[in-house]
C-alpha cells in the first residue's frame, strides 16, 4: 500500500463521519467504513511520520492523560445574566433599550439553553488544535483528546479555504437516552447514579483516559462564532449560525429567528411544555439580540454581556418527609435502598419512592428517618433526595444502617472491593428470580403482553414458574383458575408466551439478563454473534473487538456463558422452540417489508407509544433515524409535529400518520 493513499482515505471517513454524525445521512455502509478505517491505520503504522492531528484514527488516545492543563481563553467565555420569568425578561429588554435608544431594528435569535458542559475549540488553518473548559471564563483546562471523542465536533472543518484561527464556543451534552444506559449500567454495579446528564456529561469530559469518554457518546451543538475580521462581513448571529453549520457543525433545528418580541415569549411558551419531548435536556431559552453591531454597542458588563439573557425555566423540587427506607434486590443480586415519602408532586407525576443508591449516599446525605428532605427529578427521570434540611429533624432520630442479611432470602451479603453496592450472591433467591422472570417478559426484551410484574409474583406464589422456560410450558388451563384472569385472558396471555418464541436472538440476549449487557450492547454483540453458541464460544478478544464492548462487559458475557446452569437453560430454551440465533440475511433481511426504508418519528401519535411504533419500524427492517433528511423514506407524524414536519414538506419527503402507517405496513408485508 501506498503513502500517497492516505489523503484520500482520510478525505473519505470525515466525509462519512459528518454524514452520519452530523447530517445523521450515511454515506458509507458500516462494513465499508471499517475497511477503510483500518487500512488507514495500517498505513500510519507503516508510515508513522505522516500522522496528521486531524486523521479519524486520532479521535481517541493511545495513552491516558496524566492531568490537565490550565489554558488562558483568547476570548473570555462570560456567564449569561439569568431571567426566571417573563417580568424579568421585560427588565432585560427596558436595560438594552434605554442603552440603544437609537436601535432601528429589534431582532432577536432564541436557542434552546442546552443542559451541558461549555466548550471552547480553537481551530488554525481549518485543523482543530485545541479543546478546553470554560472553567472560571479565563482560565480554562485543556481537554484535547477528550474532545476529540465527540464525533459531531469535526478534526477539520469542512471549508475549501478555512481561516487561519477561528475559535467555536458550544455545549457537549449527554443524550438523554445515553444517560439512562448510563445510569442503567451503574445501577447494575452498584455504582452512585448520575443526577442528570450535565453532571455526567461534564464528569465524562474529566476524565484522564479518553476511551472512557469515547463510551459515553457526548454530542455537541456550537452556538457561538469568532472569526477575527469577519463581522462586518457576518453581520449577525443568524448568519454566525448557518456559517457553523457550512463548517461542519451541529447545530441546534429549533432556533428561531424573531423579528419582533412577541415571538421571543411565544418562542418561550412553546418550548416550556414541548421540550420535554426532545431526545435531550434543556432548562431554558438564550435569548440574542441578532445583530453584531448593536452587540458591540452595548458590550459587557463585569460577568454578563448585555445583549444577551439566559430566560430559565423554573426547576421542579419539592419538600416531603421520609416515613420508611426499604430495600430493594435487583435481578443482579445489588441490594437498594428506597426512601418512602409522603406523596408529593413533583413534574407532573406523584412521587411516593426515590432511590438512595447505597450505604455511601446516605451518609453522604445524612438521612434518617422523620427527616424533611428535598427531592428532585434529575433531569426531569429520576425521583432523587437532593438534600436533608436536619433543621426539621425530629428528636432522637438514628443513622441509618443497611442490612448485612438479604431481606429476602436471608444470605449475607457481600461487597466487592471495587463496587460500593451490596449483593445477594444467592442464585436462588426469590428476589433475583422475580426480578429476572420481569426482566425477560419486559417490553425491551420478549415483550410479552400480560406478563407484568404482578403476574409474574402471582405465577411464582402458585408454584408455577420458577425460570424462565417456565413461561413456556403453562397452558391455558393452569392459569384459568388464578385471580384477575378467566379462560379468555389466559388463552391470551398463553398466546402472548407463544408468540414470544419469534423474538429475534437480540431480543433473547437482552433478556437473559447478563450483567452489564443493556440493549444496545445486545443488538451490537447480536450482529457480531449471530448465534448463542457463536457467542458462548467467542474469546475475550473476539468480545473486545465489538464496537462499545469493553472489558468488564466482554467479561460478564464470558463469565454468564461458563456456568454450567446457564448452559442448561439455553439448551431447555432452544428445545421449546424460542429464537437462539439470527436469521440468515439473504432469507430475513431483504424480505422483511421495510427493508431498507428510514423513517423520522414526530409529535404524539394517537394510540402507539414513540418506542412501540419504532418496534414495529424495526421489526419489519426498517430504521428509525432522529432527524430528517434527503434520504427518509418517510415521516411518521402525530400531534405537536414541530420543526420536522416542516423540514420534512420541504424536502418532499412523505408524511404519514398513525393509520395511514399502520395500513402501509399490512400493505407491505402482504405484498408477494
Amino acid at each position: 500500500m501506498s503513502a500517497d493513499r492516505l489523503p484520500e482515505l482520510r478525505r473519505q471517513l470525515q466525509a462519512a463521519s459528518y454524514a452520519y454524525y452530523v447530517l445523521d445521512a450515511p454515506i458509507l455502509e458500516d462494513g465499508v467504513y471499517d475497511r477503510l478505517y483500518r487500512e488507514l491505520q495500517t498505513l500510519e503504522a507503516q508510515y508513522p511520520h505522516l500522522i496528521t492531528p486531524d486523521s479519524p484514527t486520532q479521535r481517541v488516545g493511545e495513552r491516558p492523560a496524566s492531568q490537565f492543563v490550565s489554558v488562558a481563553h483568547a476570548i473570555p467565555l462570560y456567564s449569561l445574566e439569568n431571567a426566571f420569568n417573563r417580568e424579568e425578561l421585560e427588565q432585560w429588554r427596558g436595560r438594552w433599550r434605554r442603552l440603544a435608544p437609537e436601535a432601528e431594528v429589534e431582532e432577536y435569535v432564541c436557542e434552546l439553553k442546552i443542559d451541558g458542559a461549555a466548550l471552547a475549540l480553537t481551530y488554525r488553518d481549518g485543523i482543530l488544535t485545541q479543546g478546553a473548559t470554560r472553567g472560571d471564563g479565563t482560565t480554562g483546562e485543556e481537554i484535547t483528546q477528550n474532545v476529540k471523542t465527540i464525533r459531531s465536533i469535526p478534526l477539520r472543518l469542512t471549508l475549501d479555504n478555512p481561516p487561519s484561527w477561528v475559535e467555536v464556543r458550544g455545549e457537549a451534552f449527554l443524550p438523554v437516552e445515553e444517560f439512562n444506559r448510563l445510569n442503567q449500567e451503574r445501577q447494575e454495579k452498584g455504582e452512585n447514579l448520575f443526577a442528570n446528564p450535565r453532571n455526567a456529561a461534564a464528569g465524562a469530559l474529566r476524565q484522564l483516559d479518553s476511551k472512557i469518554v469515547r463510551q459515553r457518546r457526548l454530542q455537541f451543538f456550537a452556538y457561538t462564532l469568532h472569526l477575527p475580521g469577519a463581522e462586518e462581513e457576518i453581520g449577525n448571529q443568524w448568519q454566525a449560525l448557518d456559517l457553523l453549520k457550512q463548517m461542519g457543525f451541529l447545530v441546534n433545528p429549533h432556533r428561531r429567528l424573531c423579528p419582533d418580541w412577541e415571538s421571543v415569549t411565544d418562542y418561550y411558551q412553546t418550548w416550556e411544555t414541548r421540550r420535554h419531548s426532545l431526545p435531550y435536556l434543556t432548562d431554558g431559552v438564550v435569548v440574542k439580540l441578532n445583530d453584531y453591531g448593536l452587540q458591540q454597542e452595548l458590550g459587557f458588563t463585569q460577568k454578563f454581556p448585555r445583549w444577551a439573557v439566559a430566560l430559565k425555566y423554573p426547576a421542579e423540587e419539592a419538600p416531603t418527609v421520609v416515613k420508611a427506607i426499604e430495600v430493594n434486590v435487583g435481578r443482579t443480586g445489588a441490594v437498594t435502598p428506597l426512601a418512602v415519602m409522603e406523596p408529593v408532586q413533583l413534574a407532573g407525576t406523584t412521587v411516593q419512592r426515590a432511590t438512595l443508591h447505597n450505604q455511601d449516599r446516605i451518609n453522604e446525605l445524612d438521612l434518617r428517618l422523620g427527616d424533611t428532605v428535598i427531592i428532585r427529578k434529575a433531569g426531569e427521570i429520576i425521583p432523587e433526595v437532593v438534600r436533608v434540611l436536619p433543621e426539621l429533624r425530629p428528636p432522637g432520630a438514628r443513622p441509618y444502617q443497611m442490612p448485612s442479611h438479604c431481606p429476602e432470602c436471608d444470605s449475607l451479603l457481600v461487597r466487592a472491593q471495587e463496587e460500593a453496592a451490596l449483593r445477594c450472591l444467592n442464585p436462588l433467591c426469590p428476589a433475583i428470580v422475580r426480578e429476572s422472570l420481569i426482566h425477560w417478559a419486559s417490553r425491551n426484551a420478549l415483550d410479552i403482553q400480560g406478563l407484568g410484574e404482578k403476574m409474574v409474583v402471582l405465577l411464582m406464589g402458585k408454584g408455577l414458574v420458577q425460570s424462565i422456560d417456565d413461561f413456556y410450558r403453562l397452558s391455558w388451563q393452569d392459569l384459568a383458575p388464578l385471580e384477575r384472569l378467566g379462560e379468555k385472558s389466559a388463552q391470551n396471555l398463553v398466546q402472548a408466551i407463544e408468540e414470544s418464541k419469534q423474538q429475534p436472538w437480540f431480543r433473547v440476549l437482552y433478556g437473559l439478563g447478563i450483567r452489564h449487557v443493556g440493549v444496545v450492547n445486545a443488538k451490537a454483540l447480536s450482529r457480531r454473534f449471530p448465534s448463542a453458541e457463536a457467542l458462548g464460544a467467542a474469546s475475550l478478544g473476539d468480545l473486545l473487538g465489538v464496537y462499545g464492548i469493553g472489558e468488564e462487559i466482554a467479561e460478564s458475557v464470558q463469565e454468564w456463558f461458563r456456568d454450567p446452569d446457564h448452559q442448561a437453560l439455553l439448551a431447555r430454551l432452544e428445545a421449546l422452540g424460542l429464537t437462539l440465533a439470527q436469521a440468515p440475511e439473504g432469507n430475513n433481511s431483504q424480505a422483511k417489508p421495510l427493508a431498507g426504508k428510514t423513517f423520522v418519528l414526530t409529535g404524539t401519535l394517537p394510540t402507539l407509544k414513540r418506542q412501540q411504533a419504532q418496534a414495529l419500524i424495526e421489526e419489519a427492517g426498517g430504521r428509525v433515524s432522529s432527524s430528517v433528511s434527503a434520504k427518509t423514506d418517510y415521516l411518521l407524524a402525530g400531534e405537536s409535529p414541530g420543526s420536522k414536519l416542516e423540514k420534512a414538506e420541504k424536502l418532499k419527503v412523505p408524511v404519514l400518520g398513525e393509520e395511514a402507517f399502520l395500513a402501509l405496513l399490512k400493505t407491505e408485508s402482504a405484498a408477494p
